[in-house]
């Protein structure tokens, strides 16, 4: 680390460590949990672990994503959801103790939350409007105080309201640069990481009409090049969200297919594009394999390799590399990919069905007739609903997939063995939710973060995405053994397909429907 690096570490701490001594108490809510009570005020994390953690970050190889604790929507290209960076600072066989407090000002519908330097928090809302009716503006990407919540500045990239286009989720990630590029609707942007301001803009070429695309899928590949994918909805429609892939009249069926383009990072060049036969809904995964930037993207029937060629600036379909059996019978679509040594790795049911449990399919990159299959929580549907949109978490170091089904109302994780694909079921445990895992520390003390529900929600109360009338709390478990570490108040319930966002100093966001909530697990004290 040069001297200018740690001067502006250094600063970004004194900012935030400052700010949070004079912020209002505001909670942002109506309840106001222990949680919130104990901490009495917003907290500045650890210190010490702050510098830990930015030194891990820069031994990190992130190929086309800044250097830090969370620089990436999930973590990195293959969609891992592993930061190995980040700290859990409470017991790991002791009794801990969660400390929070609400973002002091208000974000609609957040999702993701990334890190550039200590201290700089970003995150994009607006993400979350309602089916039918006015909609909030955004999406948008804000820039806010890590520790209070204040918000620093906030750029609106959309008003469907004023515009009548499509608006759905967005993704988060942060160029080497420092800046960020963030791709809605037809559009893709790269903002100024310093002040918000729009740098670039360029109009994305679609095969779906522009009503029905929503490029919300943008992953990085190890070159630099940016790769983006869009959804599809059935037209004409009025829906709203991205829910809408589903909801629309003929449902994803009857949407068209998805687009990949390739864009130079730097001055927005489209290099190429490439059509996928059918809507692939969740986002697409990059990684190398056998000497190729290789791109999997999972449709509502089947699931595509496609290959990035750097030099030739070209995009191909893999033709021999096709699945179109990794739905058992009675099976909805899959989950975005991961990566596990030589697997693709997909959490499938995607959508709600009556027909079948969800499961975690692997297939052989390298030969596409081996595919496997497990069910983490067995093939028996006790609730008569599964329904699984969290992808899978890849801890690929300790050879484990990490499966959350909201309606069957279970968590679990299996082990896997990277020679055959053949997966154990490692532990389960009990618990609603539609937040992706998460995995923070060294592989030797790897800690899952997630959210569930509390006690006896129902499935209508889980199943209602406008103002779910239930409570939610965050958990962080031993990823190895299931074993419960530490659990928070309830609180709101966290936003749909979002997770328990890492931060420098051992914090950790939740966030929900309003805003976000800072919390940081401590081992417990004496009072």
């Amino acid at each position: 680390m040069n001297a200018s690096t740690s001067v502006r570490i250094l600063l970004a701490v004194a900012t935030f460590a400052t700010s949070s001594a004079s912020a209002q108490s505001t909670t942002g809510s109506a309840s106001d949990p222990s949680n919130s009570s104990a901490a009495n005020g917003p907290f500045p994390g650890d210190l010490s672990a702050m510098q830990r953690e930015w030194g891990c970050a820069q031994a990190r190889e992130t190929p086309g994503y800044f250097r830090s604790l969370n620089g990436a929507e999930v973590s990195d290209s293959k969609r891992s959801q592993t930061y190995e960076c980040a700290s859990f600072l409470g017991s790991m066989t002791g009794e801990n103790e969660v400390y929070a407090w609400h973002s002091a000002d208000a974000y609609q519908g957040v999702l993701f939350m990334n890190n550039r330097y200590p201290g700089e928090l970003y995150l994009t809302g607006g993400n979350n409007p309602p089916a039918q009716g006015l909609v909030p503006p955004g999406p948008f990407v804000a820039k806010v105080d890590a520790t209070t919540g204040r918000e620093i500045w906030r750029t609106v990239l959309e008003n469907g309201n004023v515009s009548g286009n499509w608006v759905g989720a967005a993704n988060l990630n942060i160029l080497p640069d420092g800046n960020i590029p963030i791709a809605f609707g037809n559009n893709l942007v790269k903002l100024d990481g310093d002040t918000g301001r729009i740098l670039q803009h360029v109009e994305l070429p679609a095969d779906a009409p522009p009503e029905g695309s929503n490029f919300k899928h943008l992953t990085i590949a190890p070159d630099g090049t940016i790769i983006v994918k869009n959804q599809t909805r059935a037209t004409p429609c009025t829906i709203q969200g991205t829910l809408a892939a589903f909801q629309c009249p003929g449902g994803a069926a009857a949407s068209p297919g998805s687009t990949i383009l390739a864009i130079d990072a730097e001055t927005f060049e489209i290099y190429d594009r490439v059509s996928v036969p059918e809507n692939a809904v969740t986002p697409h995964t990059i990684t190398e394999h056998d000497g190729k930037i290789a791109i999997y993207a999972p449709t509502i029937l089947k699931v595509y390799r496609f290959h990035w060629d750097p030099e030739t600036r070209k995009l191909s379909q893999d033709t021999d590399w096709v699945i179109d059996n990794y739905l058992a019978e009675g099976q909805t679509a899959g989950d975005a990919p991961g990566v596990l040594g030589d697997w693709v790795v997909i959490q499938v049911n995607g959508l709600p069905t009556a027909k079948a449990a969800s499961s975690i399919v692997a297939i052989s990159q390298s030969d596409p007739q081996t595919v496997t299959r497990a069910y983490p929580f067995g093939k028996d549907i006790p609730t008569g609903m599964s329904w699984a949109p969290p992808k899978a978490a890849i801890d690929e170091e300790n050879s484990m997939v990490f499966s959350a089904d909201q309606n069957m109302m279970k968590i679990g994780a299996l082990d896997f063995d990277q020679a055959t694909g053949d997966m154990t079921v490692a532990w389960t445990l009990d618990g609603a939710t539609t937040a992706l895992q998460a995995l923070y520390g060294p592989a030797d003390q790897r800690v899952l973060g997630t959210a569930r529900a509390e006690p006896g929600t129902t499935l209508d109360a889980l199943n209602q995405t406008s103002n779910p009338p239930y409570r939610q709390q965050a958990i962080w478990l031993d990823a190895k053994t299931g074993r419960l570490l530490a659990e928070s108040d309830y609180f709101e319930p966290m936003n749909f397909n979002t997770l328990l966002s890492p931060g420098y100093g051992g914090r950790f966001y939740y966030m929900w429907e309003n805003g976000f909530i800072v919390m940081q697990p401590m081992p417990k004290r004496e009072k």
